[in-house]
C-alpha cells in the first residue's frame, strides 16, 4: 500500500467535484480525502494499491458533470495513520 497525492486543475470548484469523487472513490473502495485549494485546484490523497493509481486517476478526471478537468497530477507521498474511508475535507 501507497499513498498518493494528487493535485487536480480546470473547473473543479464550484461544480460538485468533490461530492463526486468521494462517492465514487467510496464505491471503489479507496479511503482517503479530496479538498479545495485556495488556487481554485483541488487535492486528492489516497492509500492504494498499485494497480488501483490508474483506477484512481480515471475517477479525478471524469469528475463530475459540470467539471471540467485540465490536468491530474500524482505524486507518492509519505504514508502514516491509514485512513478509515474516503471523505471531503472543507
Amino acid at each position: 500500500m501507497k499513498r498518493y497525492r494528487c493535485i487536480v486543475k480546470g473547473v473543479v470548484q464550484g461544480v460538485w467535484y468533490r461530492k463526486h469523487v468521494a462517492d465514487a472513490a467510496s464505491a471503489a473502495g479507496i479511503r482517503g480525502y479530496v479538498k479545495n485549494l485556495p488556487d481554485g485546484s483541488v487535492v486528492a490523497v489516497a492509500d492504494l494499491d498499485s494497480d488501483d493509481l490508474e483506477r484512481f486517476k480515471s475517477i479525478l478526471k471524469k469528475g463530475s458533470p459540470l467539471s471540467q478537468v485540465e490536468s491530474v497530477e500524482c505524486s507518492e507521498i509519505e504514508l502514516d495513520a491509514p485512513f478509515n474511508d474516503f471523505r471531503i475535507i472543507r
